[in-house]
């Protein structure tokens, strides 16, 4: 299931740096606010908005984080501002803040349901602190997800991680964004960890979450839009492929606008 391609990966960075530089003058906004995981997404989102020139805000938002994660993040954010002299950064710790709403609400006997439910509330916490940020320096949030998370499989948080002004690596799909990434010489820390989200407290995967690799889910993806099926395949190929769909068909929701009650002319006449 190999989803290898060759990327004019010079044309590409110049494109998307070009693009957000373009964007961030017609909308008259002061920088960039970006979130700072550890993880190869963020930390090649950050990279492309560093090249603007454009002042760019990395934040580093632990709640309960993993070690390794922290020092990803600072090594990645030590050696962008290393190269770039416009970036700087801030650290909230919303672990207390993350506690103290736990104490505050309900809860539930439902240990899945409600770890999925605080994983949730943790992205949500950080998608209102970068906006705080971004209030207070006129800066735009910017969104740090991929094609095959954002349009495969809706692997983020509606109005968390999802929650955002702009996307400028939502085009990519994730083998893509690894290619760029060491193109741009993100740290080899964040290119050979694995893909996680941070969000349950332990080293769950990506992959453990989702019961298939990025370029499983890739290869499947690109399948869907030549109009395959399960049924067109046998052993891991047909049972990625069933995978894929399930998220894609569950997720909907996410990558939907939002439905509206249109309601007819005739019931708003007086």
């Amino acid at each position: 299931m190999s989803n290898k391609s060759s990327l004019n990966l010079e044309a590409i960075n110049d494109f998307i740096v070009n693009w957000l530089k373009s964007y961030a003058e017609n909308a008259k906004v002061k920088g960039f606010v970006v979130g700072i995981s550890g993880g190869i997404d963020s930390a090649l989102t950050s990279t492309l908005c560093a090249q603007t020139g454009f002042p760019t805000l990395c934040v580093e938002m632990p709640i309960h984080q993993a070690e390794s994660h922290v020092n990803r993040a600072n090594e990645h954010i030590d050696q962008l501002k290393a190269r770039f002299s416009n970036v700087f950064n801030e650290r909230v710790d919303l672990t207390p803040v993350f506690e103290m709403f736990k104490n505050q609400v309900s809860t539930s006997d439902n240990e899945a349901v409600l770890n999925l439910t605080l994983a949730n509330t943790r992205a949500r916490l950080r998608m209102t602190t970068l906006y705080y940020l971004g209030g207070l320096h006129g800066f735009l949030v910017v969104g740090t997800g991929n094609k095959i998370e954002d349009f495969g499989v809706g692997f983020y948080t509606k109005y968390g991680d999802g929650g955002v002004d702009i996307s400028p690596i939502a085009d990519l799909m994730k083998s893509e964004v690894r290619q760029l990434a060491a193109y741009l010489q993100v740290p080899d820390s964040i290119l050979k960890a694995k893909p996680t989200d941070g969000l349950f407290g332990d080293d769950r995967s990506d992959e453990d979450q989702l019961g298939a690799s990025y370029d499983e889910l890739e290869w499947a993806m690109l399948e869907v839009e030549k109009g395959k099926k399960p049924e067109d395949f046998e052993g891991r190929k047909a049972e990625v492929l069933k995978i894929y769909k399930r998220l894609n068909s569950s997720n909907q929701h996410k990558m939907q606008a939002i439905p509206v009650c249109l309601l007819p002319d005739k019931l708003k006449l007086l």
